[in-house]
């Protein structure tokens, strides 16, 4: 039995794949602070990444920006499109009035129809 096993290198501890002929991304550090504990956070990125604007800070959990030269980058989301609710577009049909109007006819419709069913039932 012993004259049958394997004999050489344990299967799974160490990897067959060389290093030779690999080319790894260009990588760049980039920086970012955090606001409520003033701490920096240092990370390596791939040079093509895009890079997030801001980061989750490791000591306070707090949001860290992006440092841009000496600064945190500040970044003006005022022209982004805000996504609309269901309660928008719904006032964007009627007016408030208008709404108050419909729920209170049905809710008197449910009231009626479960005095109707009651009075079948008994």
């Amino acid at each position: 039995m012993a004259e049958r096993s394997l004999r050489g290198m344990r299967i799974g501890a160490q990897s067959m794949q060389s290093e030779d002929g690999v080319v790894f991304a260009d990588r760049a550090q980039f920086t970012y602070r955090c606001e409520d504990c003033g701490k920096d956070t240092v990370l390596v990125f791939a040079t093509e990444a895009d890079t997030p604007e801001t980061w989750e800070c490791k000591q306070c959990n707090g949001t860290a920006s992006l440092v841009v030269g000496d600064a945190p980058l500040v970044v003006d989301h005022s022209g982004d499109k805000v996504a609309r609710t269901h309660w928008d577009m719904l006032l964007e049909r009627r007016t408030r009035a208008e709404l108050e109007e419909i729920l209170e006819e049905r809710l008197q419709y449910l009231r009626a129809r479960r005095g109707e069913t009651a009075k079948q039932s008994a």
